[in-house]
């Protein structure tokens, strides 16, 4: 195991660390607005994944962009699809008239 390996696996393990604590502190009211900035991230990771695609020659690349766009796509969709879910809790619950019960005389 060389230096530069084990540099860049502390920094991942120091990540994830920090990661863990930032996200337990994070109040239940900014999930939601966390959520929507998470997913213009993630927006800008499936450009990303379009240019390298776009870019590759071989197709061991052409498949390995291929699966970055679809699961980059995916995480895009997902996050809209949790985030919407999130936000329909805190819209009011909508009252339906239904008719009054008739009273038997």
């Amino acid at each position: 195991m060389n230096s530069e390996l084990l540099n860049e696996f502390t920094f991942f393990v120091l990540a994830v660390f920090v990661g863990i604590e930032v996200i337990s502190k994070v109040p239940t009211m900014l999930h939601t607005p966390l959520m929507s900035g998470t997913n213009a991230i993630h927006g800008i990771i499936l450009v990303g994944a379009l240019v390298i695609a776009a870019g590759a020659s071989s197709p061991v690349t052409i498949i390995i962009g291929l699966l970055a766009v679809v699961l980059a796509t995916t995480n895009v969709v997902g996050g809209f699809v949790v985030t919407d879910r999130m936000l329909e809790m805190f819209k009011g619950r909508q009252t339906t008239r239904t008719q009054e019960p008739v009273k038997p005389k």
